[in-house]
């Protein structure tokens, strides 16, 4: 029986259209985004100044969709230093217009710039005499009109095929959040230490906090004297199972023996009797300090292509961590 059959080809077919409707999508949206750079201008960066410069806190709200879109920039305003507050307009109108505080600077999310919420809100907020920025695609709307700044929005049609479903015009809105937050970001002369402080848990906060002291909590220290032999050797790297052991003097480093050193010893070497470890180790190892990031020791390993890193403390040897460890802590 042909397995192309009436049903196959349909399905064929249908997966062909989601597969070209996706990409529609995709450019659609790609070409909206691209055009918003031609919006953006010296209101833009004023409105930036001002908030870079303001000791109140900045408020995003909006309703529907806009609000989703104003909860993450406000997540990604706290998390780049700016701190943010979410208000929905709906609750706003029904008290929540008193966490407003007076030099906090208002952002509105809107679309239209007309909607009914929106537009009962906008003179709370002018009476209280609070900066109203506005984020919406109707430049002729209530909103617009009314707005001390306004962040152009506009996008020409949805990615939706029926151009109701607010798709194309909240990616804009989300882009142009992150585009403010970078700006602020950069005026702040944000670090990867500040960001640190945001995210301290998670994978990313390992990444960003996690140093080579937390990974050699559990670790033995493998260490042998250079005139160890070499079935000590083999002894110390079986016994403390990092794969190396770092060969020292007064608890100095001079050499490391790996377990690659071993097998290369083994294939050239006939008689082992007379071998000690400063005969078969390999000196000036890569080594790290003791307090930097796990991060930074991956990419030491990375780097010099090695397994094992020999970890030093005000200049004494103080351990040694491997690649295992920190896969363990899911920091590669």
């Amino acid at each position: 029986m042909n397995k192309y059959t009436t049903k196959n080809i349909k399905k064929l077919s249908s997966k062909k259209s989601i597969v070209g409707l996706a990409k529609e999508t995709i450019e659609i949206e790609s070409l909206a985004i691209s055009q918003l750079a031609g919006f953006i201008d010296e209101t833009f960066a004023e409105a930036v100044e001002l908030i870079h410069n303001s000791s109140g806190r900045v408020i995003i709200t909006g309703i529907g969709k806009s609000a989703i879109i104003a909860t993450k920039i406000v997540a990604t305003l706290n998390s780049t230093g700016t701190p943010s507050v979410f208000m929905h307009a709906a609750d706003a109108i029904h008290g929540d217009l008193g966490l407003i505080l007076t030099d906090d600077i208002v952002i509105c999310i809107s679309k239209s710039g007309n909607t009914p919420e929106i537009k009962v809100l906008i003179p709370f907020l002018k009476n209280a005499g609070n900066t109203l920025i506005a984020i919406t695609g109707n430049q002729k709307s209530v909103l617009a009109e009314q707005a001390d700044f306004v962040f152009n929005s506009y996008v020409e049609k949805e990615a939706c095929p029926i151009n109701l479903a607010p798709t194309t015009s909240t990616t804009a809105q989300l882009v142009i959040g992150d585009a403010l937050a970078v700006c602020l970001l950069e005026l702040r002369d944000f670090t990867k230490d500040d960001f640190a402080k945001y995210h301290p848990g998670g994978a990313l906060g390992k990444r960003l906090f996690l140093k080579v002291r937390d990974l050699l909590v559990h670790n033995e220290i493998p260490k042998v004297d250079p005139d160890a032999s070499v079935k000590k050797v083999i002894i110390e790297i079986s016994e403390k199972r990092k794969g190396a052991t770092a060969v020292s003097v007064n608890n100095k480093i001079v050499g490391i023996i790996t377990d690659g050193d071993l097998r290369r010893m083994l294939s050239e070497t006939e008689d082992l009797s007379q071998l000690k470890a400063e005969d078969i180790m390999s000196k000036n190892p890569v080594s790290i300090a003791i307090d930097t990031l796990a991060i930074d020791a991956m990419e030491l390993m990375e780097t010099h292509k090695i397994s094992q890193l020999l970890v030093t403390e005000q200049g004494n040897y103080a351990g040694v961590i491997h690649i295992h460890d920190l896969l363990k802590e899911g920091i590669i």
